[in-house]
């Protein structure tokens, strides 16, 4: 899996591409800790490139929303390829998240 970050004012972006299973999963954890330390803690994961996410990969994306919020913040997703969508859906975490279908309406939604 690979992890492009950037910003847009604000905002912190972190573009994965992959497979964001549980041998990749420490790697977005410590950035998603080190980027949510400011509040508020403003974050979109792009997740555009990846094409397959598991339980742990899960977890890791909710324990940084959970961490956004307590900073004032929010962490919102973008750009979900059809199978990973329907991970999100069987789980439940589609109602948990704000999911956006592009980067642009995700960043409109943390302005």
């Amino acid at each position: 899996m690979e992890l492009n970050v950037r910003n847009e004012g604000l905002i912190t972006i972190g573009a994965l591409s992959g497979r964001f299973d549980a041998s990749e999963a420490s790697q977005v954890s410590t950035w998603l800790d080190a980027a949510s330390g400011q509040s508020p803690a403003r974050i979109i994961i792009n997740m555009a490139g990846v094409t397959f996410l598991d339980s742990t990969a899960l977890s890791t994306l909710v324990k940084g929303m959970k961490r956004c919020r307590q900073q004032n913040g929010d962490l919102i997703i973008c750009c979900l390829q059809q199978q990973v969508k329907v991970i999100f859906e069987l789980t439940r975490l589609d109602k948990a998240f704000s999911i956006h279908p592009d980067e642009a309406s995700a960043i409109r939604a943390l302005q």
